[in-house]
């Protein structure tokens, strides 16, 4: 299982959990509102880096 599936697979299983003990709403605000508070606190030469690397693992 490479590295990305297990992480994928470790947030499937947080969300569910979360999903359970909590309202949808509040499971969907943190799924969604994590990523996107860690993205706004990079910086923006780390921003670039980062859509830079996606677009090439994208085969672009």
């Amino acid at each position: 299982m490479s590295r990305n599936a297990k992480i994928a697979a470790a947030a499937l299983g947080i969300g569910l959990v979360l999903w359970l003990l909590t309202n949808f709403w509040i499971a969907v605000a943190v799924m969604v509102g994590l990523p996107a508070a860690a993205y706004l606190l990079l910086d923006p030469s780390q921003r670039r880096r980062l859509r830079r690397v996606g677009r090439r693992e994208l085969g672009r």
